[in-house]
């Protein structure tokens, strides 16, 4: 990522956090599981905590955005605890763009194309990291 590209999602979400979690969470899973029903059940019923972990993940992220080299073991982590609930590599993509579609919405007259260049760069970075993870992981097992 650039360094305008970090300045540009710490920017963005520092406007984002102005919107309570049980906001975010609903209007994200709600996007993804309209688009895909089939994730429903990797989830609990009760939705609240996930809602809270959604953004304190995203937060910590962007946090130490400029410092990624400071996330790898913490992301590496996170995909191996995903792995143990279903999620495999197909699913970064579907997550993703529910995120995009909810940062727009939440953002409105902000989500600019520079703003959207800018997600989509750290969400790739973030999810490809991941994916890189849990496919080490089930070669050497």
């Amino acid at each position: 990522m650039t360094t305008e590209q970090v300045q540009l999602v710490k920017k963005t979400w520092r406007m984002f956090r102005g919107v309570s979690p049980a906001t975010v969470g609903d209007l994200f899973y709600s996007k993804l599981f309209m688009d895909n029903p089939h994730l429903r059940k990797m989830f609990p019923a009760d939705m609240e905590q996930q809602y809270q972990k959604l953004l304190d993940m995203l937060n910590s992220i962007v946090i130490r955005l400029d410092r990624l080299d400071e996330l790898s073991e913490e992301v590496a982590a996170m995909a191996q605890r995903h792995v143990q609930y279903g999620v495999r590599p197909a699913h970064y993509k579907l997550v993703g763009s529910a995120l995009l579609w909810t940062l727009q919405k939440g953002l409105g007259d902000e989500w600019t194309e520079a703003v959207e260049n800018a997600w989509t760069v750290c969400y790739s970075a973030l999810s490809d990291t991941m994916i890189k993870s849990t496919c080490l992981s089930e070669g050497a097992g």
